[in-house]
């Protein structure tokens, strides 16, 4: 008899991420996976390179020093940071902490697709709420809160629509929670957001017991490769999720390169400035071209053609061809769209002659 995994956990199609390789290109232009195109800052690679002759040590199980460093740098309290190999990591835990076998796990509907592949592996059910011009809907999230419900996953910024909830719109949609709904603000793209209405969500966090605040090294501080991301939480939260993740689930050279690129703020300024200015450049080439590009928040832009689906996939492939990857939307729902980030100003303007060219 061939051993079976537990039910549900086949159903699962897993995560795929952005295409990295064109084959037979000299030279390819990664645009598909949100990754900071300045890279990381020079005093990170430093301290990363400075553990090189301590690989045989344990880590720091509790990430002391970047705990410390984070609080710094955010103004927040050490002893509320949990982190983690990634926020993927530290979404997982969440859910297998929160959630199991009858109850729901909330989403909004073009969410980042580690909510429900991570709701389902934990034997849970993941419960998408439609959007409201592709931007989380309170109403509708707050409609399908069930007494089975036990987290609710916000992206904000959403990835990959760019949009994000105000201040007083995540105040309500908190508010109207009941309090056994464990509301998780997943804020892997806060840095690049400079809109004056963008939530603080670390206060909102310190004054209650139901909200965690989750962020990444993978974005602003462009160490994707050291899956490393951190938590806010209430003090309950961190106990059980010190409880349940890996003893030494950060390696020391992360921990090394964290602390230092979240101490890094010119790095931080750089990255922010570069994408602002492109982001706007390359959405008004887009918008000249004829195709639509949406309103983004993070470092990347949604791009929605009025051909629809075949439109789209003609241009991802065309730029393919170009050696340019891109990141089809289908699997979130968005068959009509592309996710472009921000890269640096070759690939911008590279991209944007390539993207104009195949819609002629």
């Amino acid at each position: 008899m061939t051993i079976q995994p537990r039910p549900g956990i086949l159903e699962v199609a897993p995560y795929v991420g952005g295409e990295s390789k064109a084959a037979g290109m000299n030279r390819v232009i990664r645009l598909a996976s949100n990754e900071n195109p300045l890279g990381p800052s020079p005093q990170a690679v430093a301290a990363y390179e400075a553990e090189k002759t301590e690989l045989h040590r344990y880590p720091d199980g509790g990430a002391s020093e970047l705990r410390k460093a984070i609080a710094e740098a955010e103004s927040l309290a050490a002893e509320n940071i949990v982190c983690g190999a990634g926020s993927d990591e530290l979404i997982g835990l969440l859910v297998r902490a929160y959630a199991g076998q009858g109850d729901e796990v909330l989403y909004s509907e073009h969410g980042f697709l580690m909510y429900p592949i991570s709701a389902k592996t934990a034997g849970a059910t993941a419960v998408a709420a439609p959007e409201a011009n592709l931007t989380a809907d309170v109403d509708g999230l707050l409609a399908r809160v069930t007494e089975r419900t036990r987290l609710l996953f916000l992206a904000n910024p959403n990835n990959p629509t760019g949009s994000y909830l105000s201040e007083s719109a995540l105040r309500r949609l908190h508010q109207g929670l009941p309090g056994h709904v464990l509301l998780v603000v997943d804020a892997a793209y806060a840095e690049y957001v400079t809109a004056p209405d963008y939530p603080q969500v670390a206060a909102l966090v310190e004054a209650n017991d139901n909200v965690v605040m989750l962020r990444t090294f993978s974005k602003i501080h462009g160490l994707a490769a050291l899956r490393l991301g951190w938590a806010y939480c209430p003090p309950a939260v961190v106990d059980v999720l010190n409880r349940v993740r890996g003893p030494f689930n950060v390696s020391q050279a992360a921990q090394a390169a964290g602390a230092a690129a979240v101490r890094d703020r010119d790095h931080v300024v750089r990255s922010v400035t570069h994408n602002a200015r492109w982001l706007d450049w390359f959405s008004a080439a887009m918008a000249k071209a004829g195709i639509e590009a949406l309103p983004s928040a993070g470092n990347f832009v949604l791009l929605r053609f009025a051909g629809g689906s075949a439109q789209a996939e003609a241009v991802l492939a065309a730029a393919k061809r170009q050696g340019i990857l891109l990141r089809g939307m289908a699997s979130y729902g968005l068959p009509d769209c592309l996710r472009v980030t921000i890269g640096s100003e070759e690939d911008m303007r590279a991209t944007a002659e390539a993207l104009t060219e195949a819609v002629q």
